[in-house]
This record gives structure tokens, sequence and C-alpha cells, in this order.
């Protein structure tokens, strides 16, 4: 049951800066309430109010309301207008789809004399004979009725036959009440009935609650005889859930197909069981879950792609990168993504749901970068590779080396089987220490590049001016 709290009003109120005491508007409509109260204490200066598709079966608790001008209760269980004298500026009343079915209740309005709009489509006294013509007879002040206009002579043929749409209207009303008795005992049976099949038993309020939560404990007989026993037939008691989920299924199917009246209780009785099954549905979502293995014990990583999202893995063999796009949701916060890449797998973070790849190759995580696409809203992670890495390329074939007998290695490759790798044959003789002095070759008959750079060719007399001096410090022009 949901009640109408000072944190549900000021809720409501968000327009209004969260006060309640100069409210002129509120809407608490789909609340699931069943009860008016509070606001006319709270809204002193309330002029419009929403309680349409609540649970509502009494107008009350409105009487201060004096600046309200518009009320709306459409799709209630609202079954007799009262309780609105007080309401001295109301305007427009809407009861659309309730169950009004005692039609002289609207007399009760009649000192509302600003009343102009009346909504009384989809209840039960709008089928009864006569129905407009005691609604405008009833109220003289009202211009408006289910949205059509009254107009003078109507109202003038409705006060002419009054007399006798009385009568009609009130012996329809009897009828329905005499009618209406008997659902509500057919609904009280009804619901004892299934409250005894689940086990359940009244409470202090009336109530009716449910012992055990449906479980029924089976203890073994021959224990209980044995006094010694008494402890172990506590443990040994088997624990039975009722009733089975086919009965379940059975039964919830029954509900929903079996024919019932349109009543205040057959509209309650859907709503709880609506209720329930939600309940029970945020119950069994409550229950931890057993956590996805993301890294073996083992140590070995496993992929994973919870969100369920399309993805590319490519290698970018330009740049020695490898780079992975990640569909993610286009409208979704850049906030709520969280990556984490490491040398062997990616790891994506979104809304709590993990994504998880691993990588073909090992990737520098400091190196690498995360970009968002503000079209398409797809993460882009570019990871460059791990420099040094050896990668299988097809060279150049090298010519096969000849060894000292005279045979070729390739033909002795041919001819050896399994594979075997071939060893590199070395002459001890020819094996010497390294001559570091002779690092760069020189040859003496022909002057090395550091000899002609350090003695310049001798110049021919032909080729000098007359008063050439030869410096040695200068280098030679090339």
């Amino acid at each position: 049951m949901v009640y109408i709290t000072e944190e549900l009003v000021r809720r409501r109120a968000e327009h209004n800066e969260c006060e309640i005491f100069s409210l002129e508007e509120v809407s608490l409509h789909q609340q699931d309430i069943e009860k008016i109260e509070h606001i006319d204490r709270w809204c002193r200066d309330l002029r419009i109010l929403y309680l349409q598709n609540n649970l509502i079966p009494r107008i009350e608790n409105l009487g201060r309301l004096k600046k309200l001008e518009y009320l709306n209760l459409a799709l209630n269980n609202i079954e007799v207008i009262e309780n609105l004298e007080g309401c001295e500026s109301l305007q427009k009343l809407d009861l659309t789809v309730n169950f009004v079915g005692c039609l002289s209740s609207v007399e009760s309005l009649q000192h509302n004399i600003h009343l102009r709009e009346l909504f009384l489509v989809g209840n039960p006294c709008t089928e009864f004979e006569g129905y407009r013509e005691y609604v405008v007879t009833s109220l003289p002040h009202l211009k408006c009725l289910d949205g059509t206009e009254i107009t003078r002579s109507e109202r003038i043929r409705a006060f002419q036959g009054l007399v006798e749409v009385k009568r009609r209207v009130w012996e329809q009303e009897k009828e329905y009440l005499r009618r209406r008795a008997k659902e509500k005992e057919e609904a009280h049976r009804k619901t004892t009935g299934e409250q005894e099949r689940k086990g359940s038993k009244p409470g202090f309020d009336g109530r009716w609650y449910t012992d055990i939560n449906n479980t029924v404990y089976v203890q073994c007989p021959g224990l209980e005889e044995n006094k010694e026993n008494q402890e172990a037939a506590e443990n040994t008691k088997l624990k039975m859930t009722v009733p089975d989920l086919e009965e379940e299924q059975r039964r919830e199917e029954e509900f929903w197909h079996t024919p019932c009246p349109f009543t205040p209780e057959s509209r309650l009785e859907a709503h709880r069981h609506l209720e329930e099954k939600r309940k029970a549905k945020e119950k069994e979502e409550m229950k931890p879950k057993t956590p996805r293995t993301l890294i073996t014990a083992e140590g070995r990583v496993m992929n994973v792609n919870e969100p369920k999202l399309e993805f590319s893995l490519t290698e970018d063999e330009e740049n020695n990168a490898i780079v992975l796009d990640l569909a993610v949701y286009r409208h979704l916060d850049t906030s709520l993504i969280d990556v984490d890449v490491q040398p062997t797998y990616v790891r994506v973070q979104i809304k709590g749901k993990i994504f998880q790849i691993v990588l073909p190759a090992e990737v520098q995580p400091d190196s690498s970068s995360a970009q968002r696409s503000q079209t398409t809203g797809h993460l882009v992670l570019t990871m460059p590779r791990v420099e040094g890495e050896i990668k299988v390329t097809k060279g150049a074939s090298r010519p096969a080396r000849v060894c000292e007998t005279g045979r070729s290695s390739s033909s002795e490759g041919q001819n050896r089987k399994g594979h075997v790798p071939e060893r590199l044959e070395v002459d001890p003789s020819l094996h010497t220490a390294p001559d570091y002095a002779n690092i760069v070759p020189r040859q003496r008959a022909k002057e090395g590049p550091l000899e002609r750079a350090r003695t310049p060719p001798a110049a021919s007399s032909s080729s000098l001016s007359d008063g050439f001096e030869d410096d040695l410090d200068v280098p030679p022009l090339i």
C-alpha cells in the first residue's frame, strides 16, 4: 500500500523549488495510492490536483482545499461522489472509468455552485435509463456533461419529465446495489478460500499473512521417536518449496484466462497479483549471482562479452600496432566506460558489464591510446606492439654453402630426415685472436683515405701558380 508522504509531494513539486506550502498544482498519478490524505493540510493553495490511475476507493480529506478548481480522479475505484462540499472553487471534476453506481450521490455536488464540467464516462451509472436527464436536473449550474454541452432546450425537456426520470433511476440504482452486494460477498468468499489454500492466517489488522513463506518442512519419523536423536532429526529436515514451477505456471494462466466481473475488487486483485510478481522478480534479481570467471586459477585469460557488443580486432602492420574497434552504444556517457589495457589482454567495463579479449601479441599498455567516435560512439583502442618482437617473414633465398668435402649443404639437408638442425663446422687451425690494431685494413700499396688526408698529393709544377706555398695544416680540397 502506497501512502501520500511529504517526500512524495516534494518530489512532485520540483517546478516550485520543492516547496509544498505554496504549491498550486501537483500530479500524483500512477503511484498506486489507496487513500487521499494530508493534501488538504500541506497544500492549502492547491488549484489543480491530479490523482488519476491509482487505487483510491473514496473521495476524502479534500474539504479544506478552498481554492481547488480542477480535480482529476479518473481510473480509480470510487463508487460514491462525496465529501466535495468544502471545495468552493471547484469548476471541473473528472471521474472517468470509476465504479460510481449510486447516481443519486451526484446531488452532493449541488453545493459546488462553480462546477461547470463533469465527466462520468465509463461508470455503471451511465448505463441507467434517464442518466443524463437526472444529472442535468440535479445540477442546474452544470454547463458540460461527459464532454457534451448542455443546451437550454435539453434542460427544459429534462425538467418536464423529472418525476418519471427520478423514479426509474431509483429503481435501477436499487437493483445495482443489490447486485453489487452479491459481488462483494463473492469476492470476500474467493479471497478467504484463496488465503486458506495458501496456508495463510489473518493478522491483528485483519489482513492475511502467509506462514513460513510457503515452505514446508518434513521430518523423518524414525528419528523423532528416539529421544537421543532429537538433534539429528532437526538436522535431517527436508525442505520443499510449494507450489511447484509447473503448478505456479498453471495457476498464472488460470488467473488471467478466467473471466471475472469488472469490479473494484477484481481490479485490486489484479494489482496485488502484479505487485507480488514484481516483488518476486526483484527478490530473484537481488540474489548474489555467481561471479563470471575472467582469469582461471591456472592463469588463463578468458574471452568475455557481457554487454554483447560487436567488435573487430585488426593488426596495423604499417604502425606495428593492434587496433580494437568496440561498437559501444552511441548515446552512452563516456564516464561510464572504464578501459584497462594489459600486455596480453584488454578489459573494458561498460555500465558494470565486462568485455575482455585476449590479444594476439604482446602490446605496450603505457603507449596505448583510447578514442571515442563522436558520430558512431565506437571505442577505438590503438595498442603498439612490444619492440623487439620476432616476426616470421619470408626473406630472399641464400646460396648454398660449400663445405670442405665439396658437397653442397643444401643437398645434405635434403638427404637428412627428421629436419635435424645443421651444425656449423669451424677449422680450429684457423682460429686466432682478433687483431685490434688492424680493425680498419689499409693497403700500403695504395694509400688509404686517412693517409691521403694527412699527406696531400704533390702538385705538379705546371698546375701551381707563382708564389704558391703549401701549408700542411690545411686539409686538401676534394
